[in-house]
């Protein structure tokens, strides 16, 4: 019986030993696991070389329509390492699934976290928006050696598209829902930046630094995992995270149909979608700061070159 129920429950959480410090290290990474995203990870790519990103970490989940031949068209070969990762691991002994995601970013973190100053886990519908800044770096700057943040999601819908529109994501999904911190189904959550160099644990939403439970805004504001959902911890100020959810209502279905991270979660995965884009939907305000900065750092569109409106 005790099997049984082990069974069930995925290897979430990994501690790990961070790396050390290389000389001179600086900057910002990204780790990233992609799977299929050859439409949109040439737009998220230009748009973080612009946002300053000074490399890219990204794990491919067997992808099989050019994903990678993108990447590389769009960053700097200097500037990107492509690693493998199509696999589906489980605990031989209990068949517990070990979340490949998780995988991938203790593997980013242990292997070449040691050269950066932030590392940051996101996937390619996300996206790290400097505010009042040109640069994650300068955006960065003032929080001197805190060791992570905790940035939460802005959960963005379809903003009207039926279809995928020729000029790219942020220029044309502008609405959101109202309240990051709210309470309806799906919408509160965070993804961690963190100094690879103090990272002692890790979980895809709450990554530990120096061994303890302690996360901080963008503001330099200080919490627990346990307190860090109230309204009052909530900052945009230096750096925000939008969570393009939906996108286009048929790139929704396919992202469905491509299932989620974990096989376990497959039967209930539709529901839980419909449930979240629900809660998008039902107060969204817009919301054009991902514009702006793409307008201000004069990027083009991945899809056909032209310049954003």
């Amino acid at each position: 019986m005790l099997k049984k129920l082990a069974q069930k429950v995925k290897i979430s959480k990994i501690d790990l030993q961070a790396p050390a410090p290389e000389s001179e290290r600086h900057g910002v990474a990204i780790a990233a696991i992609v799977r299929d995203e050859a439409a949109h990870v040439g737009e998220w790519a230009h748009f973080h070389l612009a946002a300053g990103v000074r490399h890219f970490v990204i794990y491919d989940d067997a992808s099989s329509d050019g994903t990678v031949g993108v990447l590389r068209s769009v960053v700097p070969a200097d500037r990107l390492t492509v690693i493998p990762w199509g696999q589906r691991l489980s605990d031989a002994r209990l068949r517990r699934e070990i979340h490949n995601q998780l995988l991938a970013y203790a593997h980013a973190a242990s292997n070449f976290g040691g050269a950066f100053r932030w590392m940051g886990f996101i996937d390619i519908d996300e996206f790290l928006v400097p505010v009042k800044a040109s640069t994650l770096d300068a955006a960065l700057a003032p929080l001197g050696d805190v060791p992570n943040l905790s940035l939460p999601w802005h959960m963005f819908g379809f903003s009207d598209h039926d279809d995928p529109p020729l000029s790219g994501v942020v220029a044309n999904y502008l609405t959101r829902a109202r309240d990051p911190m709210g309470n309806a189904p799906g919408l509160r959550a965070f993804k961690m930046l963190v100094d690879p160099c103090r990272l002692t644990a890790m979980r895809i939403h709450a990554m530990q630094t120096d061994n303890d439970e302690l996360t901080w805004n963008d503001s330099g504001k200080k919490a627990t995992f346990g307190t860090r959902n109230r309204t009052a911890f909530y900052s945009s100020q230096a750096v925000q995270l939008n969570h393009y959810y939906t996108r286009s209502r048929r790139d929704l279905e396919s992202k469905i149909a491509r299932g989620p991270n974990l096989a376990s979660k497959a039967d209930d995965y539709r529901r839980k979608v419909m449930r979240t884009v629900a809660s998008i939907e039902q107060d969204p305000i817009e919301d054009t700061r991902a514009r702006d900065f793409a307008m201000f750092a004069g990027l083009r569109s991945a899809s056909d070159g032209t310049k954003m409106d």
